[in-house]
């Protein structure tokens, strides 16, 4: 390995991609971390008992933490209250779902929402997503985001079949399967183009 490799700092660059980002307000964006587990599980837990979110067992979050964001308002002790998260799950290539977005009762109208999915959105054009999808009750809200409800399957063949072995729920509900019809919380399906 050459000194060069050697001296590069590996931990200054982790440190940066999970910086905490100040937003309008004195609320902070920030990657999750195994900490926020918790915190996201009772988030969620209101929202899948009304059927408005899939609820999913305490390993799946430590899955997929690293797709999560998290809008955070720190409290005068060190604190903070989760304000709202949202996760940005790779389904192919060029396709990814907006999952997990939820926001707290007492932080609604505060932007925690918009913040999130437009972090969701830059994160997927950075890595080369050019089509974001959700399933959601909230049209009205995906739709001022530039989400439109999603005509047919939009994928080729040969990638549907490639997604048909996908063990997703998501995944199966974006290819609106009949299998998940009888499960489904009575959602749209929407997407929007990068």
């Amino acid at each position: 390995m050459s000194s060069a490799a050697e001296d590069f700092d590996h931990r200054q660059v982790s440190r940066n991609h999970h910086h905490t980002h100040e937003l309008p307000g004195g609320l902070f964006l920030r990657r999750a971390r195994t900490n926020d587990v918790k915190g996201i599980e009772a988030l969620v837990a209101p929202l899948a008992g009304e059927r408005i979110l899939l609820g999913k067992d305490t390993v799946t979050y430590f899955e997929s933490l690293q797709e999560f964001w998290l809008v955070v308002d720190p409290q005068p002790d060190g604190s903070e209250v989760l304000a709202g998260c949202g996760a940005l799950h790779i389904i192919w290539s060029d396709l990814a779902e907006a999952r997990t977005v939820a926001t707290s009762p007492d932080y609604r109208g505060r932007g925690v929402g918009k913040a999130i999915i437009r972090q969701l959105l830059a994160d997927a054009r950075e890595i080369g997503v050019d089509r974001v999808f959700c399933l959601t009750f909230e049209t009205g809200f995906f739709g001022s985001l530039g989400f439109e409800p999603i005509k047919g399957i939009p994928v080729s063949p040969e990638v549907y079949i490639e997604l048909l072995h996908s063990t997703d729920e998501g995944v199966a509900e974006f290819l609106d399967l009949a299998r998940v019809k009888p499960n489904t919380l009575g959602n749209s399906r929407m997407i929007k183009y990068l």
